[in-house]
């Protein structure tokens, strides 16, 4: 499993719909999700974990899959920043 930052935008004319189609998806996905729309900011952030790119996407509504930024992400510890000193080095 790998852990997948989802960031998907929409107008607030898709406000509505989004989050209608997210809450079909199940409580458990919406509950995922924080929103900036409220603030103007109409995304809807979250980190989830999925097995690909195209799991994470699925958590994303159907009619903007096509614009939604899914990163992969992870921790960084010390020891792998020390590596990094030794190998730039």
């Amino acid at each position: 499993m790998a852990r997948y930052m989802i960031e998907s935008p929409h107008t607030p004319e898709q406000c509505l719909k989004a989050l209608d189609e997210e809450l079909e998806k199940g409580r458990d996905v919406l509950e995922k999700f924080d929103f900036g729309c409220k603030a103007g900011d109409h995304t809807a952030y979250a980190i989830v974990d999925a097995k690909t790119r195209d799991d994470a996407l699925k958590f994303v509504p159907t009619f903007l899959q096509g614009k939604a930024r899914i990163l992969e992400v992870g921790k960084i510890t010390p020891d792998m920043i020390r590596s990094f000193h030794t190998k730039a080095a």
